[in-house]
């Protein structure tokens, strides 16, 4: 733990080491309380910290349980809470709003680098990225054949994107490079300068019984949480890829691995599981999944320009004015 309370600065308590540019501003500008060893924090660590330096807030990441427990136990010195994300369902929203606490995240930032490798996750898993790989780090190919892992080829197939924000939007963006046909289901339909020609579906079901390949790009909500279960892999085409960069509770896990392994399903591209860190381990066994490690928003300039959105926000708000990406 580092960091100093000054009479001039506010103190903020940060949860995870953040990229070096961001601390150096955090140390400039605040009394940042910082993580040097990027440990998860318990509930009650955060609590303890808070309560110690007096903090005036919170900056904290999707990894951090900031529940009731949390927001009630908070010192009634912390008036704001920052989170590294645009997420938010790991904090206590209604317990910040009874508390007067402002809450704020990081919309937009992230979004370029999350489509970028929404349709990495695609691709790996169409063309069976992840077993050439090993393939040839086990010293295991033998040269070029016809029939040597054939994988999907993407352009021209129908895309389905469930949850059409801003990722959802920026991914199809991409996706018509590769001529795909964009649908989509979302719970409301976009306009049409944003739907560029995109066919909506009002029935979510309805979408997965047309699509190639669908893409969750939705957030996780009561509503969305396993959505995608075995009644509704069933309702897709045979042979069909499913890729998640938004959240792994929004997958069955024991369904999905049950349609990858009879081969309903061709492929998975997966960069978020169900009780990160951990996952079941029967993806790494299965060969037909490309697994990425939660890199969505893995980019310096992305991360750099996250934390500098929570810094705005925390600036704007001890400035007296309205942060410009407020929660509640």
């Amino acid at each position: 733990m580092t960091g100093t309370k000054t009479a001039a600065k506010k103190t903020v308590i940060v949860t995870r080491k953040l990229t070096a540019a961001v601390e150096r501003r955090l140390a400039r500008d605040y009394a940042p309380v910082l993580n040097a060893t990027d440990e998860v924090y318990a509930p009650a660590r955060i609590v303890a910290l808070a309560r110690e330096a007096k903090a005036d807030a919170l900056l904290v990441a999707a990894t951090d349980n900031v529940g009731s427990e949390v927001i009630e136990a908070l010192p009634a010195s912390v008036k704001a809470i920052a989170t590294f994300s645009v997420g938010y369902n790991h904090i206590d929203i209604a317990g910040c709003k009874r508390r007067g606490i402002c809450v704020t995240y990081t919309p937009d930032v992230l979004t370029d680098a999350t489509a970028d490798l929404t349709m990495l996750l695609m691709l790996g898993a169409a063309r069976r990225a992840a077993e050439g790989e090993r393939m040839l780090r086990n010293g295991e190919w033998t040269g070029w054949a016809p029939t040597q892992l054939l994988g999907t080829h993407v352009t021209g197939k129908i895309l389905g994107i469930l949850g059409m924000g801003r990722i959802g939007r920026a991914f199809a963006k991409r996706a018509r490079g590769f001529d795909m046909k964009i649908h989509y289901a979302n719970r409301t339909r976009l306009t049409p300068d944003l739907e560029h020609g995109a066919v909506f579906h009002d029935d979510a079901e309805a979408m997965l019984a047309v699509v190639d390949i669908l893409s969750i790009n939705c957030p996780a909500t009561p509503e969305t949480t396993r959505f995608l279960d075995a009644r509704r892999i069933a309702l897709m085409k045979d042979g069909a890829i499913v890729v998640n960069s938004a959240r792994g509770a929004i997958i069955d896990d024991r369904a999905l691995i049950g349609a990858l392994r009879a081969g309903k399903l061709a492929a998975a591209g997966l960069d978020v599981f169900d009780r990160e860190p951990l996952l079941d381990e029967t993806y790494r066994t299965l060969p037909n999944t490309f697994l990425l490690p939660h890199l969505g928003s893995a980019t310096v300039e992305t991360r750099d320009g996250m934390g500098n959105k929570c810094v705005d926000n925390l600036d704007a708000f001890f400035a007296g004015r309205a942060p410009p990406d407020r929660l509640v």
